[in-house]
């Protein structure tokens, strides 16, 4: 596979880099991704009768995804598609299937953290790639292959309150997105998790004083701070770790073995790296080691 970068004009910072998130102007809709080409071997890649070869034999596929999340998932009012580390990967699973990601053979979905499960489960879509922590529980219901990136879970306060961690904020309403690990991670803390349907509704909640704060996933929380430079900023250390993988259906676990050799490809020949810099990166945060991939059951 031949990859090319495109250079960003804006930028979006990463949850480790909170001194720097005012800095970029996440989610703009000049910014390119990473050219990425389909193969064209795929005649007798796949396994007959395999998720991937009907998939590749008919030059379709669905992807949930977000398109609210700068850097990660995003979806401008004029953009054609949509850009950010996870529709980067996505993009080279869906090459690796000799559809051409830029292409009409790609659907992709936007799924909101409630209904990931579910548009797995009723064949809605083939793969998420949307901000999706692996957990214990999720694999009870659906595949979940990867990670392929780390992050922890942060708190998106406005820009002169004086909260510095999620200890500040005991018995005080916080909202995360209804149906994502975050709300758990908030009661635990001993704060009171509000949810709502989309990341941004609970950053508006934020600039309008409904509440406290807002918590998930720092690199989500970085994105927001940049896209509203001077009004939000990221505090606090990490208080989880999160490892966001690729959702697929459970009836069909022979993609487990191939989303992770995918994976392991773009490790080894940069493209992942890549992917990261041109949506992550840019703020000056150095591109991390590839996480460890969990092992297909």
């Amino acid at each position: 596979m031949r990859i090319r970068k495109a250079f960003a004009a804006t930028a979006v910072g990463l949850f480790a880099a909170t001194a720097l998130v005012a800095c970029g102007d996440a989610g703009s809709d000049d910014k390119e991704g990473v050219e990425v080409e389909a193969k064209d071997d795929c005649d007798d890649k796949f396994e007959e009768g395999s998720r991937m070869a009907e998939l590749a034999a008919a030059g379709k596929i669905n992807v949930g995804h977000k398109d609210d999340q700068p850097g990660l998932g995003f979806e401008g009012a004029t953009d054609d598609r949509p850009s950010g580390f996870d529709i980067e990967i996505a993009k080279l699973l869906v090459a690796d299937l000799c559809i051409d990601p830029e292409g009409d053979g790609v659907n992709w979905e936007v799924t909101i953290s409630d209904n990931r499960e579910p548009f797995l489960e009723q064949g809605k879509v083939d793969l998420v790639l949307a901000s999706y922590s692996i957990t214990e529980d999720r694999r009870l219901k659906v595949g979940q292959a990867g990670p392929y990136l780390v992050t922890g879970q942060q708190l998106l306060v406005k820009a002169d309150s004086d909260v510095e961690s999620i200890e500040d904020l005991k018995g005080k309403e916080v909202c995360s997105v209804t149906g994502s690990t975050s709300i758990e991670r908030i009661d635990e803390k001993g704060a009171k998790g509000v949810g709502f349907d989309s990341y941004s509704e609970c950053v508006a909640k934020v600039l309008d004083g409904t509440v406290e704060g807002m918590s998930t996933d720092g690199t989500i929380l970085a994105g927001f701070a940049a896209e509203n430079e001077g009004q939000l900023k990221v505090v606090g250390e990490t208080f989880s770790e999160e490892n966001i993988g690729v959702g697929y259906s459970k009836a069909e676990p022979e993609m487990c073995e191939w989303i992770n050799d995918v994976l392991t490809a773009s490790f080894d020949d940069g493209g992942w790296a890549e992917a990261f810099e041109i949506t992550l990166g840019p703020s000056g945060v150095e591109v991390p080691d590839p996480p460890a991939l969990d092992p297909c059951a």
